[in-house]
């Protein structure tokens, strides 16, 4: 059976540092609350916070022929992931990113070159009978390059799949929305955070933000903007919605379980605000526990919390 949804963008191993004492405990020795391996990457997150939530999903992603290369795609087949399109090779090093958390739950992340993934780009043929396309991580690899964004939209379309965009910031490669212009219409959703909306539209309130993008052509923009919620602007009007007030302990993957809970409503019939409404409760659960996929384990788990904390 193929996949509702095709998740294209980075898979990486997240090294997440939480609670790393400010002073060292003996010369050159810290101490950390806590230190873990989990998977990562915006593509991955999103394949298995939707796989979790009862979705077929393909992952489409490039890998190196490595111990974490290896790691990814054993947990992807664990979690009900179809990695039928996942590129493995020796040409690659699957990135590992190093997340700094702060006790508040805020981080920092730090990322290598090889988040770069030089030689690889996904063919449009894994899009084939999808309903949803989301191109997970646009503006970092393989989302990077002009050619396979317009590429893989343009196909997204022809197949009459909705096709989904998160922004992520740049950090080698830099592209802006000039560079992609042409394809901004084909985008039914578009997810950035306030801070990539703010660098990639110039702009400084949220409202402004989804504006700028919905005047280029984007047909529903959803401004994420962590713990205040997020601020949208679209086909069934113009919005805001606040955050759920819960322990945030690690906030890494946030957006990401926004963006598939949004999808998963999307899917069940949701309209614009109940979306939302579902992607804010993935994205609350999710912030609850350390790593991206540990806090969503099912969809009973995030309707439970709708039951207990009510509607936004």
């Amino acid at each position: 059976m193929s996949a509702e949804i095709v998740c294209i963008g980075q898979a990486v191993i997240d090294c997440i540092t939480r609670g790393k004492e400010e002073k060292p405990h003996k010369k050159n020795v810290y101490r950390a609350e806590n230190i873990s391996l989990n998977t990562g990457g915006d593509a991955i997150n999103e394949s298995v916070i939707l796989s979790r939530l009862g979705h077929r999903v393909k992952l489409v992603c490039g890998v190196g022929d490595d111990v974490v290369g290896n790691l990814i795609l054993h947990e992807m087949e664990r979690q009900g992931v179809d990695i039928s399109e996942v590129t493995q090779t020796a040409s690659l090093t699957t990135p590992i990113a190093n997340l700094m958390v702060n006790t508040d739950g805020s981080r920092i992340s730090i990322n290598s070159e090889a988040t770069m993934l030089t030689g690889y780009a996904p063919s449009e043929h894994v899009i084939k009978s999808a309903k949803v396309v989301s191109l997970a991580s646009l503006f970092r690899a393989p989302l990077d390059n002009r050619e396979t964004i317009i590429r893989l939209a343009k196909a997204a379309k022809a197949e009459g799949a909705i096709l989904c965009a998160d922004t992520k910031m740049p950090t080698y490669r830099k592209l802006n929305l000039e560079d992609i212009r042409e394809i901004l219409p084909l985008i039914d959703y578009m997810f950035p955070n306030e801070n990539e909306g703010e660098y990639y539209t110039g702009e400084t309130d949220y409202m402004a933000m989804a504006e700028h993008l919905r005047s280029l052509g984007v047909k529903n923009v959803i401004i994420k903007t962590g713990e205040k919620g997020c601020t949208v602007s679209g086909e069934q009007g113009s919005f805001s919605m606040p955050a759920y007030a819960v322990n945030a302990v690690d906030s890494t993957g946030g957006g990401d379980n926004f963006v598939a809970g949004f999808i998963s409503a999307l899917l069940h019939g949701g309209s614009l605000r109940e979306c939302c409404q579902y992607g804010t409760a993935c994205a609350a659960v999710c912030v609850q526990s350390v790593g991206a996929t540990t806090g969503v384990k099912n969809r009973e788990r995030v309707e439970e919390f709708i039951r207990e904390n009510g509607c936004r």
